[in-house]
């Protein structure tokens, strides 16, 4: 199980926004373009790259997802209490 991951994100107001994100998304846009053009999120300027982060650093749907991804493949849409995130995991260790 890693212990880490590095991962980006982009964050939405609606499902609705995040469904159509994800549905460009899935047919080959790029998802650090769709990060700087949609996501509320300030990582947004770096294409929605968080950074590594290690458990308990994220709020706990976000995390949960997140820890469940494999490398490359995009979540649905995850609501939490900032809006809804399409998460990408990118690296573990």
């Amino acid at each position: 199980m890693a212990k880490k991951i590095r991962a980006s994100h982009i964050l939405v107001k609606t499902e609705q926004e995040a469904n159509s994100i994800l549905f460009d998304l899935k047919r080959g846009a790029s998802f650090e373009d769709a990060a700087k053009k949609f996501s509320l999120c300030p990582s947004k300027s770096k294409g929605g790259d968080l950074g590594w982060f290690g458990r308990n650093m994220m709020v706990k749907e976000f995390e949960d997802t997140a820890f469940s991804l494999p490398v490359g493949e995009l979540s649905k849409p995850v609501k939490t209490r900032f809006g809804y995130h399409i998460i990408k995991v990118t690296e573990t260790q």
